[in-house]
């Protein structure tokens, strides 16, 4: 991995890397050129060959979620640029939006190109402004240079890109809830299927994809399928950024391969555990996956598999690190009230298991807890989110995956670290 060299971040040092000028100074839109000769089957065949998947946090391969898109009906098609950024942790996606948003730009043509997508959206974080203010000019850049609109380079393709800010839901994210935001309506998650492949935006087929997997596709047309396979496990490859933050001496976005040790990301790339503390636990995937001991994060690899195996996620690669002085308690309260301000209230699994978990939660952390407190946040997890195993694949008992997205770090805090909520209990009960 010592020769890898970044790809997606390859220019963001250099002055100007945002402008137009600059992205077609290193090719820019050649990959669209090219894309512009080929049929739209063949560009989805070449993404699937690819093994392309999704960097929002599923991880579904990009070239088959487009594959569901019918071809015939008189419906429109709409392709959906998830840059809605919101999981802890996260910071990748803002960071290309800043630097590359020509790269992105391109990755969406392609991707409407070869749905067959004539009107694509940017649904960007509302607290996002500063980006979607350089998003604006760079999609005025792109109709002025026939990038975007009628007849794009002289073909018979059109395409228009609409901009839409977002209110500042964590649950506009999942891209049902993301949908119903962007057709003016609450954040609820639907209900699937069907899935928006099928019955998305306006009940037409919808393809929705990050920030991220989309400024591969530049890449992947330019290089072809096998260079992207080359890099990383074979069964979900290519670069990645991961965001690290937390107790480590250089935070910061790092794009390595996928499947990069995550011992080498916090140890030899963050520079190591801030003050010279020991490690004691981490979120490999932002804060809705499972959290990692210290002993797991030094054996495992940052891929989707790999992550799998020991039941929890790569999500968004948000990996937050957490040295031997974090109170382990209010760490989890924290994680607790921040689902349970975010909870859309739709499923009531989800409502009012979320509201419980931050009162036990605040219950145990005043030093007001007991010893059936414990189980009682095991039950409430199980039936928000389910048991986490990922060997069975099927989890939740909520309409979307918030539901997964507060149990499982709950739980596997007090799974994993019971030892400190005993403490606080024990020191109560003591006193009492």
């Amino acid at each position: 991995m010592s020769d890898f060299q970044p790809i997606l971040t390859e220019h963001i040092h250099q002055k100007e890397c945002h402008t137009l000028s600059f992205y077609k100074s290193v090719g820019g839109y050649s990959a669209l050129e090219k894309v512009l000769a080929m049929s739209a089957d063949d560009v989805i065949e070449l993404v699937k060959a690819s093994n392309l998947r999704g960097r929002g946090g599923a991880g579904f391969p990009a070239g088959v979620k487009w594959s569901f898109i019918p071809q015939d009906g008189e419906k429109p098609k709409y392709l959906i640029n998830n840059a809605d950024e919101s999981e802890p942790g996260t910071f990748k996606d803002r960071l290309l939006i800043n630097k590359t948003p020509h790269q992105i730009l391109e990755g969406m043509i392609v991707a409407s190109y070869a749905i067959g997508c004539n009107t694509a959206f940017i649904y960007i974080r509302g607290e996002f402004f500063k980006e979607y203010q350089l998003l604006e000019k760079v999609v005025a850049e792109a109709y002025e240079e026939n990038l975007l609109g009628k007849g794009i380079l002289g073909s018979d393709y059109d395409l228009d890109v609409v901009i839409h800010r977002g209110a500042g839901a964590y649950i506009c994210g999942e891209e049902t809830g993301l949908i119903e935001s962007l057709e003016g309506k609450r954040g609820w998650p639907r209900i699937k299927p069907p899935f928006p492949a099928i019955e998305g935006y306006l009940k037409c087929p919808t393809v929705v994809n990050n920030v991220e997997t989309l400024s591969n596709l530049p890449h992947i047309i330019n290089r072809g399928p096998e260079w992207f396979k080359s890099i990383g496990p074979e069964k979900g490859p290519g670069p990645k950024l991961f965001c690290v933050s937390g107790n480590v001496n250089r935070p910061g976005v790092f794009e390595e391969p996928m499947g990069i040790p995550l011992k080498d990301l916090i140890f030899d790339l963050a520079g190591g555990i801030k003050d010279g503390n020991e490690l004691k636990a981490v979120f490999p995937g932002g804060s809705s996956s499972a959290i990692l001991t210290a002993e797991e994060a030094l054996s495992v690899n940052m891929d989707f598999d790999s992550l799998a195996e020991i039941n929890t996620m790569l999500g968004s690669a948000g990996v937050i690190v957490m040295d031997e002085k974090v109170d382990m308690v209010q760490a989890c309260l924290n994680i607790a009230r921040f689902y349970a301000h975010e909870s859309c209230g739709q499923c009531t699994p989800c409502r009012e298991g979320t509201a419980w978990l931050s009162k036990i939660l605040s219950r145990i952390a005043s030093g007001d807890g007991n010893s059936n407190d414990i189980d009682m946040i095991l039950e409430i997890t199980d039936n928000i989110g389910g048991l986490i195993d990922f060997s069975k694949g099927s989890f939740g008992k909520t309409i979307c995956p918030f539901g997964e997205a507060v149990a499982w770090p709950v739980r596997s805090f007090v799974e994993k670290f019971e030892n400190d909520f005993r403490q606080y209990i024990s020191q109560e009960e003591s006193v009492a």
